[in-house]
């Protein structure tokens, strides 16, 4: 097996933020894995991560298997400035043939209900964007049916960065619309960070409550480990 990690933002060249990243980042990557003989190709992706795995699989049918952890159902904006150091107005998160996604914008109305210098749970931010922009909602759509690569989902209930479960429930959905194959792995009182077998609980943030308890966490990651290991297997 061959793996590839890559920096998509934040290095020499490239936007301090995730705003118009070109999706070519990552099929140069698949490109990559098949100059080195990969037979088959899975990206693995958790939150951003997962919205980039997904939208790689929809433009380029050399992915195999997608596993998309805590992700999005839609294309978001920008998080963080881009090359010009920008943050707003907004802009999409990514681009594809130098032409940025439709996206959906985050509402600036939005004010956090937790004490004041502590982490802040923003999932109420994202669900007071969705009603706000309701009407950006269909050409943002992650259009998941027209991947070819195969998809596992992994989401939790208690997910504080930003619905991933109804995300989630959402994109199988539109798979088994089209009736395209799907897994989606759940657990209730999860958070955005799912532990595999041997991680450490992921550490707390000053700016951000993530959800879930050390518990919960690893128990969604271990029963999802060997549904990954089973969808990235080659299949030959």
């Amino acid at each position: 097996m061959t793996a590839v990690s890559i920096r998509w933002f934040g290095g020499p060249g490239q936007p301090p933020g995730i705003c118009e990243i070109p999706l070519e980042t990552f099929t140069a990557a698949v490109h990559l894995l098949r100059l080195n003989g990969a037979r088959r190709i899975g990206i693995v992706g958790t939150s951003k991560g997962a919205e980039a795995a997904l939208l790689t699989a929809v433009h380029d049918p050399r992915v195999d298997v997608v596993i998309a952890m805590s992700p999005t159902s839609w294309v978001w904006c920008n998080v963080g400035p881009g090359r010009d150091g920008a943050r707003h107005p907004y802009r999409s998160s990514w681009t594809w043939r130098e032409q940025p996604l439709p996206f959906v914008p985050l509402d600036d109305s939005w004010t956090s209900a937790g004490p004041d210098g502590g982490p802040v749970a923003i999932r109420g931010w994202y669900e007071l964007s969705e009603r706000t922009f309701a009407d950006l909602l269909p050409p943002a759509e992650i259009p998941v049916a027209d991947a070819r690569a195969d998809l596992l989902l992994v989401a939790g209930g208690d997910d504080a960065m930003w619905p991933s479960l109804p995300f989630a429930e959402r994109l199988a959905q539109r798979r088994r619309s089209a009736g395209a194959a799907v897994r989606l792995i759940t657990r209730h009182d999860a958070g955005h960070r799912p532990r595999f077998p041997g991680e450490s609980p992921a550490p707390a943030s000053p700016r951000f409550q993530y959800g879930g308890t050390p518990e919960a966490d690893a128990h969604l990651g271990t029963v999802a480990w060997p549904q990954i290991l089973d969808a990235l297997r080659s299949r030959d």
